[in-house]
């Protein structure tokens, strides 16, 4: 019998494709690609400071959203990813996050100077190092220029309203956890007043950035009443006083919660205050692996990021 050569390639390339397709069913399918923990120092004409940044194993060199995470006082980096478990969303979300550390000579407490007149301006103190942080990061990884945002608890939160409010041209969206308004305070008399018992804040001219503020009814460190002044320092500012939808809802065995959403014309975030029910001064839905943490919710590190998600316009 005369050897047909083609035949015989035929059957040898459908047998070892379908041995290929057998070995895949055996073998387990490649483990992600674990992310970095990088630290990373900024400097300018206002001083120095330490950062940590998250690369996810996703990234490749592809443009990826950035989110600088400002931490609340005597915390670090370290303690403030690990308790609101941002590194880990920042794999689902395919997202990089810069934590900027604030050091001890600055404050003893490492808080962040929200209160200080100097640290109220652009192009001056910690907003500028901050600012300079997340143009640093951006200088050295791919990052998509529409989807920038600022986010932290308490002082770090007080001080991402102030970052976002002075570079709106940098920031895309805020997030503030437990903090207080822009310029609510100028020096410290006035700063512990305001979380006592809240201030009454100026509008911010043109309405400034989409903002989410969560904050615990039963806060005693700063007083409820700042999240609600952050909603109308944005609101009064773009002219919106109404328009709002209310809903409640309740986590699982977990806290009760009030969400108000304020929207634009075109359906786009204006805005989102998120009252937590009996919880205090914590990050919501945050790790007990890191400090000033309520496990029992609602997620304030995944709101936050679907809310910046949302406010990108097509």
């Amino acid at each position: 019998m005369k050897f047909d050569h083609d035949l015989f390639e035929h059957l040898r390339a459908q047998l070892h494709d379908t041995a290929q397709r057998w070995l895949a069913t055996l073998m387990p399918p490649p483990a992600p690609r674990p992310g970095h923990f990088l630290q990373g120092e900024f400097t300018n004409h206002a001083g120095t400071r330490s950062y940590k940044l998250y690369v996810p194993g996703a990234y490749r060199g592809q443009p990826l959203p950035l989110v600088v995470m400002l931490h609340g006082c005597t915390q670090n980096p370290d303690d403030f990813a690990a308790g609101t478990r941002m590194n880990a969303l920042a794999e689902e979300a395919r997202c990089l996050v810069v934590y900027p550390a604030q050091s001890a000579d600055a404050n003893q407490q490492r808080c962040w100077n929200w209160f200080n007149a100097l640290d109220q301006q652009r192009g001056q103190g910690e907003p500028s190092i901050i600012a300079g942080i997340a143009e640093q990061v951006m200088t050295g990884y791919a990052v998509q220029r529409t989807q920038v945002y600022v986010a932290g608890l308490s002082a770090g939160g007080a001080m991402a309203a102030i970052v976002g409010a002075l570079y709106p041209d940098l920031f895309c969206a805020v997030g503030v956890h437990s903090g207080l308004p822009f310029a609510s305070a100028r020096d410290l008399p006035s700063a512990l007043t305001a979380m006592r018992r809240g201030m009454q804040a100026q509008p911010i001219e043109g309405g400034g950035l989409p903002i989410i503020v969560f904050h615990g009814d039963q806060d005693s460190t700063v007083h409820p009443r700042n999240g609600e002044q952050l909603m109308l320092q944005k609101l009064h500012g773009h002219g919106v006083l109404d328009d709002a939808a209310t809903e409640s809802g309740s986590v699982p065995d977990g806290h009760r919660y009030t969400r108000t959403t304020h929207r634009r014309h075109n359906g786009k975030p204006l805005g989102e205050h998120w009252v937590v029910h009996g919880a205090g001064h914590a990050w919501s839905g945050g790790s007990q692996d890191g400090s000033y943490t309520d496990a029992k919710g609602p997620d304030a590190s995944r709101e936050m990021l679907r809310f910046f998600k949302n406010c990108v316009t097509p």
